[in-house]
Parts: C-alpha cells; sequence; structure tokens
C-alpha cells in the first residue's frame, strides 16, 4: 500500500512539481491550495504524512498545523511546513504548533523525500517498515503473509489490506466509507456494507481456535484495532 501524503500548496508550479515527483517515488499524493480544503482532505483522504506551506491564502500554515493537532482524528498525522521563511525564530514557531520538521524553500527533492522517510520512520514506522506487529500478530508486506503467535493466518488480498490499513494505527477508528478508500480505493464504487463482511472474514481468520478477538466494531462509527491488546 502506497504512502499518502497530502500537498497544502497554493503556488501552482510548486504544488505541480510536488505531485509529479512525489508520485514518481512511488507516493500517493493528494493537492489542495487552501487551510479549509487541508482540513477537510486530512479527515478525508487519510494522509500518512502532510506536506503544509507557511503561507497559505486566509488561513496560514501554522494555524492549520495548529488545528490539524486540536483535532483527535487528524492530531497523529506528521507535518513537515515548507516555506520561505529560514529564521530560527520561525522554525520554532513551527515546531512550537506541532509541526514534525521544517523544510525550507527552495529545497531538493531528494531531501524532502528523505525528510519524509525520516519523519515517518520516527512518528509512525508501521508506514514504511515491511514487516509490523501488533501484539502477537505480525504482518510482513513484501510476502503478504502474517501470523498470530507461531500460526500463519490465511488471508485474502482484500482482507490484508484491511488488515494492513487498522494496523498502521492501533486504536484509530476508520468508518465503512475511509476503509472503502483506503482498501477498495476511491474510484470504485463498493458497498459500505460490503466492509462488514470482509471484516467478518478476517475476524474468523485472525480468531480461528478461539482466540481473543483484536478487532474492535465502534456502533455507528465503524472498526479499529483495539490498542488494548497485548497478544
Amino acid at each position: 500500500m502506497s504512502i499518502k501524503v497530502l500537498v497544502v500548496e497554493d503556488e501552482e508550479a510548486i504544488s505541480h512539481l510536488l505531485k509529479y515527483n512525489l508520485t514518481a517515488e512511488g507516493f500517493e499524493v493528494s493537492v489542495v491550495d487552501d487551510g479549509d480544503e487541508a482540513l477537510m482532505a486530512a479527515e478525508d483522504f487519510q494522509p500518512d504524512i502532510i506536506l503544509l506551506d507557511w503561507m497559505l491564502p486566509n488561513v496560514s500554515g501554522i494555524e492549520i498545523c495548529r488545528q490539524l493537532r486540536a483535532r483527535s482524528e487528524t492530531r497523529d498525522i506528521p507535518v513537515i511546513m515548507l516555506t520561505a521563511r529560514a529564521e530560527e525564530e520561525d522554525r520554532l514557531r513551527g515546531f512550537d504548533k506541532g509541526a514534525d520538521d521544517y523544510v525550507t524553500k527552495p529545497f531538493s527533492m531528494k531531501e524532502l523525500v528523505a525528510r519524509i522517510h525520516a519523519v515517518l520512520r520516527r512518528t509512525n514506522p508501521a508506514a514504511t517498515g515491511n514487516v509490523v506487529t501488533f501484539g502477537d500478530i505480525v504482518l510482513d508486506r513484501e510476502t503478504m503473509r502474517v501470523t498470530r503467535g507461531s500460526v500463519t493466518v490465511t488471508l485474502g488480498p482484500t482482507e490484508f489490506r484491511l488488515l494492513e490499513t487498522l494496523i498502521k494505527r492501533p486504536g484509530r477508528v476508520y468508518s465503512r466509507e475511509q476503509l472503502l478508500d483506503r482498501v477498495w480505493g476511491q474510484d470504485i464504487y463498493v458497498e459500505s456494507r460490503t466492509v462488514d463482511v470482509h471484516i467478518g472474514r478476517l475476524r474468523k481468520a485472525l480468531n480461528k481456535g478461539g482466540l481473543v478477538d483484536p478487532i474492535r466494531t465502534v456502533r455507528a462509527s465503524g472498526y479499529a484495532l483495539d490498542e488494548t491488546y497485548s497478544g
């Protein structure tokens, strides 16, 4: 599953440059050009990381960063500020409002990509590593294998992608619509209840033999891996 990057940049030439180069690097990229759209996209697109321009129309990037940190749905998404401001005081303001890193314009794309990976390794290692663990569950992206304890869990491709999505952020509740976008894709129409069917299959495979169910159903909201589960 590709790492999802939300680019918030109002200069069209820069946003096109970022989208082209980041897509070429294998990222899934969404671009918006103002703060209000950024807040909506952060919830709808569910990015793994946000590249946020400081100077935006109407609402500054610093204020958007503050609002992202204030919302439970977006507070854990890492943010890299993009700005022409190079003074130490500005950097400190950015970090104070919740930015995870700070890249000064003009920047090298190679450096920016390296910064993205470095921030993700620090804040969300499950987004970058091939092997992800949660309690006694181990998911290997490279081999597409899942084990629980010492037992292999047989999953279909859809159930694997569901688990891969949930395991990246244990405790986070994903709505059916968000899971549809993540697992099936935004351009594919599937009934939301299809998610329930595949979650049922995932549970059956994971909990074979009467093991404790690590998936939590949140009434009227969606599903999450239970953060209290330790295996």
